[in-house]
């Protein structure tokens, strides 16, 4: 429904004075104005909602399984104390809500609007027609959302959201959900209806309604977060994920003991609960699996959207980050580079295939980045960069400045193909002079020439070479010209203006790998420790295992530090997929610590294998981070960790 815009009075009076006089009013044009401070009329909170009450979810399997397994005290570990309210509860959360402006100064049209809760970071939504952010962009709490308006109704589509929960008490969100709304201001009152579309844990969408009143005397205290994060339930262990087993979370069903007019089997959700056709299963003429009902089928591809996070394309992608870090995307692998007046430094180099896409990527990144041509902006004899004055130097400046320096360093985080592919062809390409060559340090250094240094863990060099006689799986001009035996290695100087250091995470995917830190810019590289598309590579030949990949995610928790509210500071790329930060880290972790307790509790019962894989350990992420085909499937995940585990027992 709409209401016809009303002119205000003054307007008409002035139309009347001025006779035949036209005035146009962009009240008219315009649609309504939804900024101000609103009061939330139908909160979900103040008050714990009642754990496990499902009611009205259309839950598939894993979602369910997901929420049953989810307790509340999540959000006593130092990851989650800071976390805001998330999307989906946001409108609902006590506080109200404050809509505020954001108007181009020269047309004065309102190009976007800025919501604010109280637990929560402000949530813009941009009406200028920009596109939304590319698959391997990161997400955020309140996601990135865009706005139309279709008639007097704001349509708000967002995307790149972090998971969460659906609504407190246990329904959980994963991070490839989209949120659909649609906003209309009837006089006083402001109504949000509300569809989220998540099919890694919903059938069909969630459709909800919000109703709020316009109050002057309202809208959003703020709910500071300034302590430090502690862990509350873990008792000293600061890296504690509590959750429950399957089947062993015994709130599932406690509410409806005070109100046992309530199915059992309806508070446990499902899209067929949710129909009317339901009232047949509740009255014995119907068995639940032969109901058929008029799903809502998803609009959100969720598939494509995992895949386009690590386009296989041929291409390279580059996306800046922070400081002098970029991330380069090629053909799905992710490359971290340092580039600076100093040089060139990459964190793993990519596949063969790929290197000269790679190095003419690297190489017009540092010519955009670096040997810009711009416009002179000093006069006279004092001028930064000259030796006299500075019309001598003008064509230096604007014309033809300094070449960028090629590569000059290339750490590998682990032996992988696609993480030293590129090796030699970027090593090769570099032409830096050192002192001493062969001679240099009376001849203990060995003479690499004017190549790039190749800087890895002992444990990539004893992978890629081979004992004399035998052919190396790598190249020799490949191989590591540094490498590092301790826990830590930093390097010897600043690059691009900053310190560098690499961290072994001993046995996580394999006994070599590293995670390296770039400590001014605030960017972890995690090489295969961490991916936002798959579950993580654990090779068990090689010295891997999930212990060991768990506790090099936790070196990166220790080491990280979020900007506010568990979101941003510290940014982490991952071998392959998104952008990440630490809230994202964190819920990776979770999810490992997860399968790892339940398949650890298969294995104490005596489960073989074969009954450990029927037992689905990763049923509620399988759709988030599962494979059937492909180098690395979810029954190799599935072995791996139960071999792993069971050499510990």
């Amino acid at each position: 429904m709409t209401r016809p815009y009303r002119v205000p009075a003054v307007l008409l009076l002035l139309a009347v004075a001025a006779g035949a006089a036209t005035i146009r009013t962009s009240a008219q044009a315009r649609p309504p104005d939804i900024s101000g401070e609103w009061r939330l009329d139908n909160a979900e909170d103040p008050g714990q909602p009642p754990l496990a009450d499902y009611l009205g979810i259309p839950f598939n399997e894993a979602g369910r399984l997901r929420a049953d397994t989810t307790p509340e005290s999540i959000w006593g570990t130092p990851e989650y104390q800071c976390r805001p309210h998330s999307a989906p509860h946001q409108w609902r959360g006590v506080g109200g809500a404050r809509i505020l402006k954001d108007l181009d100064p020269l047309s004065r049209e309102t190009v976007g609007f800025r919501v604010q809760f109280m637990r929560s970071l402000d949530r813009p939504i941009f009406l200028d027609g920009r596109p939304h952010p590319p698959a391997w962009a990161p997400h955020s709490w309140s996601g990135f959302s865009t706005g139309e308006w279709i008639g007097n109704t704001l349509k708000v589509t967002t995307t790149h959201l972090k998971d969460g929960y659906l609504k407190r008490g246990g329904p959980q969100t994963s991070d490839m959900l989209t949120i659909t709304e649609y906003i209309t201001r009837h006089d006083e009152l402001l109504t949000i209806v509300q569809v989220v579309d998540d099919p890694i844990y919903l059938d069909e969408p969630y459709v909800i309604s919000i109703t709020y009143t316009d109050d002057p005397t309202a809208g959003p205290s703020t709910e500071n977060c300034t302590g430090s994060s502690f862990a509350e339930n873990g008792g000293r262990d600061r890296h504690w994920v509590p959750h429950f087993l399957p089947g062993q979370n015994s709130g599932i069903g406690e509410f409806i003991k005070t109100q046992d007019w309530i199915p059992f089997d309806a508070v446990r959700g499902g899209v067929k609960t949710t129909y009317p056709e339901y009232k047949s299963v509740l009255s014995g003429a119907a068995k639940v699996e032969a109901l058929s009902v008029p799903v809502s089928k998803p609009g959100n591809d969720v598939v494509k959207r995992i895949a386009d996070q690590s386009p296989r394309d041929g291409q390279v992608h580059v996306l800046p980050i922070q400081g002098n870090i970029y991330m380069l995307v090629a053909d799905g692998t992710n490359v971290t580079a340092s580039v600076g007046r100093d040089g060139i430094a990459v964190v793993n180099s990519g596949t063969t295939q790929m290197s000269e896409k790679l190095l003419t990527a690297l190489n017009d990144l540092a010519r955009d980045v670096v040997d810009r041509p711009m416009a002179n902006n000093c006069f006279g004899a004092n001028c930064p960069n000259t030796s006299s004055w500075s019309s001598p130097y003008f064509n230096a400046v604007v014309a033809s400045p300094r070449p960028a320096r090629p590569v000059r360093y290339i750490f590998n985080t682990s032996a992988a193909a696609d993480h030293i592919g590129g090796n030699e062809r970027l090593a090769t390409s570099a032409n830096f002079r050192r002192a001493g060559g062969a001679a240099g340090f009376g001849g203990a250094a060995p003479d690499i020439g004017t190549n790039a240094s190749v800087i890895a863990h002992d444990g990539v060099l004893a992978a890629m070479s081979a004992p004399k006689g035998k052919t190396p799986p790598a190249p020799t001009a490949a191989w590591p010209s540094e490498t590092f035996f301790d826990e830590f290695h930093k390097l010897s100087e600043y690059v691009n203006g900053e310190a560098v250091i690499l961290y072994a995470t001993p046995n996580a995917n394999t006994d070599g790998d590293s995670i390296v830190f770039f400590r001014h810019s605030e960017v972890i590289a995690a090489g295969n420790l961490f991916s936002t598309v798959s579950y993580p590579l654990i090779d068990l030949e090689r010295g891997g295992s999930l212990q060991g990949v768990i506790d090099g995610l936790n070196k990166i928790l220790d080491i990280s530090v979020a900007e506010y509210r568990s979101q941003g500071g510290t940014w982490i790329v991952p071998g392959r997929g998104r952008l990440s930060d630490t809230a994202d880290v964190a819920s990776y972790r979770n999810m490992l610590v997860m399968i790892r307790d339940r398949v650890r509790d298969q294995i104490k019962q005596g489960k073989t294998l074969e009954q450990v894989k029927a037992a689905r350990p990763t049923l509620d992420f399988d759709g988030r981070y599962g494979a059937t085909t492909g180098p690395w499937t979810t029954t190799m995940f599935v072995e791996a960790v139960y071999k792993s585990l069971q050499e510990k027992k």
